[in-house]
């Protein structure tokens, strides 16, 4: 888990497709783990979201024009149960493509210049990524990260500041979305808590700062293959 933290939260991520997967190794039951995985997202995104906005690196408006729609769809998706059947497959393969894209020529997507989008591209867009996020348990930032790269609306460093605060916003109305699950966290979560926020507190001290913008680009892709791995094949 605190692996994991460090890794995702380096390029603004609450690690929450990586805390599924590792309890889905561990047999932890279905019931307990889209509500743990959410709740580790808060820890990781608050702090990781706190850390990139003090550092003048998040883009306020162009997350703003995610969230307005986002976070009620996250509330909606949280409450409604979807068959892994349907949209493991579609969105593991999306992600896997993504990541090629970021590993090929990464310093070229880094230093291009970059736009924002109007808000009749990202409302939509934001309630699409918002839906998903309540849908699977995760904050939706392994979703939003690479369209925002991959469309050019905003440089590597702030896209992983937007992320960050998008993950927790969504993680919260996710959760709020399904209250009763809230009841099944299990008792080891102070010891998981405790294990995320370690390696939040590395991987945002490389992020933020230290780590090339193209370096970020090609963290991303790992993180994607992760996640895309762990969708296609459970």
């Amino acid at each position: 888990m605190a692996i994991a933290a460090a890794l995702y939260s380096s390029i603004g991520h609450g690690g929450a497709s990586a805390y599924l997967a590792i309890m889905a190794l561990f047999s932890v039951a279905p019931e307990v783990m889209r509500p743990t995985a959410l709740a580790l997202n808060l820890v990781v995104a608050s702090f990781t979201a706190a850390r990139f906005a003090l550092k003048g690196q998040t883009n306020w408006r162009l997350l703003a024009g995610f969230a307005v729609s986002a976070v009620p769809a996250a509330f909606i998706g949280g409450s409604l149960k979807l068959g892994p059947e349907i949209y493991r497959p579609l969105v593991g393969v999306a992600l896997l493509l993504a990541s090629v894209r970021l590993f090929w020529q990464p310093r070229k997507l880094a230093d291009r210049p970059v736009h924002q989008p109007s808000l009749a591209v990202s409302l939509p867009t934001g309630a699409a990524l918002g839906l998903l996020a309540g849908l699977t348990g995760t904050g939706g930032g392994i979703f939003l990260s690479p369209l925002i790269i991959l469309f050019g609306w905003e440089d590597a460093r702030k896209t992983s500041g937007i992320a960050a605060t998008f993950i927790f916003l969504n993680s919260i109305a996710g959760l709020a979305g399904n209250l009763a699950s809230v009841q099944r966290l299990p008792p080891e979560l102070p010891v998981l808590v405790a294990a995320v926020f370690a390696g939040a507190l590395l991987g945002t001290w490389l992020g933020v700062s230290r780590l090339p913008r193209h370096r970020l680009l090609q963290a991303l892709a790992i993180v994607l293959v992760i996640a895309s791995l762990k969708l296609l094949c459970t």
